[in-house]
């Protein structure tokens, strides 16, 4: 049986708003490239650290860091794409002959991002599940990483955990059954704590699911992960939940961390694949910490 949940009509408001202050205390910025637009959400102005910018998951959204962004813009200009093919953002182009299917989401992530930072401008970079494959894509083409952050990052090319089906949401007869399947998905996937799916949980993930029109896993199960990482260098911090079920996160990130000297491995004790979400206080005072390092 699927899980199921229900919130009362007080808390799916409360969420709603919630996520309306977060989202008002941005800039937004729409940026084209080569006929793509992009929404970038930019919390903070801090010009004296290099500019972090993180990439969310797929059947994500900005939301994806709704819990970090306050803590993490405190000290520095924080980034937030919907990435192209997610929520408020137009959809890629397909790829041409010789493309990888990820190479026209590079493309426009990339080029409006210069439109707002600049091409040469350093900037920490980070990403979450298949934006984290992502993430260690675009640092590989751009360059100017000072420091890389992934979170159950995509790509890695080691077995899986799961041990519940995922549900087709879109196959639902109705809405009370597309809930049902999402509140399964986020227990299945998501996270661990089954009292961490709340109403907020719920709201980001239907929000973010909705707004998807990028195939985002055969990109992440094609793996380069490595191969990025490795071309990319510099200081790079590793973190998985603990209970993440898209990888075994122990021996991954040991795995990972000892493939370059200035690599770092961090497991998140109690914690499923959405990390940030639901360990948010412990995985931002990991992050500045090491964002912090050698400024």
């Amino acid at each position: 049986m699927p899980y199921f949940s229900t919130f009362d009509p007080q808390a799916e408001a409360d969420a709603l708003d919630l996520i309306a202050r977060i989202d008002a205390l941005a800039t937004l910025h729409d940026v084209e490239h080569d006929g793509v637009r992009v929404r970038w959400r930019c919390f903070g102005s801090d010009d004296t650290r290099p500019p972090l910018v993180l990439l969310h998951g797929g059947h994500g959204s900005w939301m994806h860091w709704l819990r970090n962004a306050e803590a993490l813009s405190a000290s520095r200009t924080l980034w937030l794409p919907d990435m192209p093919g997610f929520n408020e953002s137009d959809a890629p182009p397909k790829p041409q002959p010789g493309q990888a299917a990820v190479d026209p989401l590079l493309d426009a992530l990339s080029g409006t991002l210069d439109s707002l930072i600049g091409a040469q401008a350093e900037i920490d970079l980070g990403g979450f599940s298949f934006g984290g494959l992502v993430a260690a894509k675009f640092g590989q083409r751009r360059g100017h990483i000072r420091r890389m952050v992934l979170v159950g990052s995509g790509g890695h090319g080691t077995l899986r955990r799961m041990t519940v089906e995922m549900i087709n949401w879109r196959a639902a007869e109705d809405r009370d059954q597309e809930r049902a399947a999402l509140l399964h998905n986020l227990a299945a996937l998501m996270l661990h704590d089954r009292s961490a799916i709340d109403a907020l949980a719920f709201a980001i993930h239907d929000i973010s699911c909705h707004g998807t029109r990028f195939r985002s896993k055969e990109v992440s199960l094609a793996g380069g992960l490595q191969a990025a990482l490795d071309a990319i260098g510099g200081p790079q911090l590793l973190l998985w939940g603990e209970h993440d079920v898209t990888a075994d996160s122990r021996p991954l990130v040991a795995q990972l961390a000892a493939g370059g000297p200035q690599r770092e491995g961090l497991v998140i004790d109690g914690a499923g694949h959405w990390v940030q979400f639901e360990r948010a206080g412990a995985f931002n005072s990991a992050l500045l910490r090491f964002l912090d390092q050698g400024v």
